[in-house]
C-alpha cells in the first residue's frame, strides 16, 4: 500500500507544528467513492490550516464550460476520463500545492494512478456504497450512481484501485467530517516530505 519511496531527500525536514504557518511542498489528493466526504474533509482541513482547496470536478467543469453529466451524455465516459487526466496533471503540477478532492473514478485510468503517485500524497477516504447512498442527497448529479446495486458493484471494483494508490487510508464509517479531518491531519503531519 502506498509509495514508500517518496521520502527521498526529506530526512532533514521535521514534522510541522500547529504554532507556525504550515506550507505544503506537494499537493494532497483525496480519493474515494462518491459520498466519501472528499470535498468536505479537504475544505475542513483547508480552513484549519489556511490552505487552498480545489474540487477537481468543479475545476474541470469551469475549464470545460459544461457540467460532467453533459460531457458523459455528449462524448461518453472515455472522453471525460481523458479530460480528467489533463486536469489532474494541470492541478497537480501547479507551483502552489493545494488540497485536491478528486472524482470517484479518478483511479480508473492507470495514467491517473501514476500521476497521483508522482505528484503528491494520496489520502483514501474509505466508504461503503450503502453509507455513500445515505450521504448523497442528489443522486441525479452522479452519472454512475444509477442504483444501489450498481453502486455496490462499482465500489467493490474500485476498492483495490483506491488502496493501491493510497499513502494514507482513513475509514469514514460513522464519523463526522471533523473527526475524519482530525484523523487525516494527524496522518499528514507524520509525513515530513509534504512540508516545505
Amino acid at each position: 500500500m502506498g509509495k514508500s519511496g517518496n521520502n527521498t531527500g526529506s530526512g532533514n525536514r521535521r514534522p510541522p507544528s500547529e504554532r507556525k504557518q504550515l506550507c505544503l511542498a506537494r499537493p494532497v489528493f483525496f480519493i474515494g467513492f462518491m459520498g466519501a466526504g472528499k470535498t468536505s474533509v479537504s475544505l475542513y482541513i483547508a480552513r484549519r490550516w489556511k490552505f487552498s482547496s480545489i474540487d477537481l470536478d468543479m475545476y474541470l467543469e469551469r475549464r470545460e464550460g459544461r457540467v460532467i453529466r453533459d460531457i458523459f451524455a455528449e462524448e461518453g465516459e472515455e472522453a471525460f476520463r481523458l479530460i480528467e487526466t489533463d486536469v489532474l496533471r494541470e492541478v497537480g503540477t501547479s507551483p502552489s500545492p493545494s488540497l485536491v478532492s478528486c472524482g470517484g473514478g479518478i483511479v480508473e485510468r492507470p495514467e491517473n494512478r501514476e500521476l497521483l503517485a508522482q505528484l503528491g500524497c494520496v489520502v483514501y477516504l474509505r466508504v461503503s456504497a450503502d453509507e455513500a447512498s445515505d450521504r448523497i442527497s442528489n443522486k441525479k448529479s452522479r452519472p454512475l450512481f444509477n442504483d444501489l446495486e450498481s453502486a455496490r458493484a462499482l465500489c467493490e471494483r474500485r476498492g483495490p484501485l483506491y488502496e493501491e494508490a493510497a499513502d494514507v487510508i482513513v475509514n469514514t464509517a460513522g464519523k463526522s467530517v471533523g473527526q475524519i479531518g482530525y484523523e487525516v491531519m494527524g496522518a499528514l503531519k507524520r509525513r515530513p516530505e509534504l512540508w516545505a
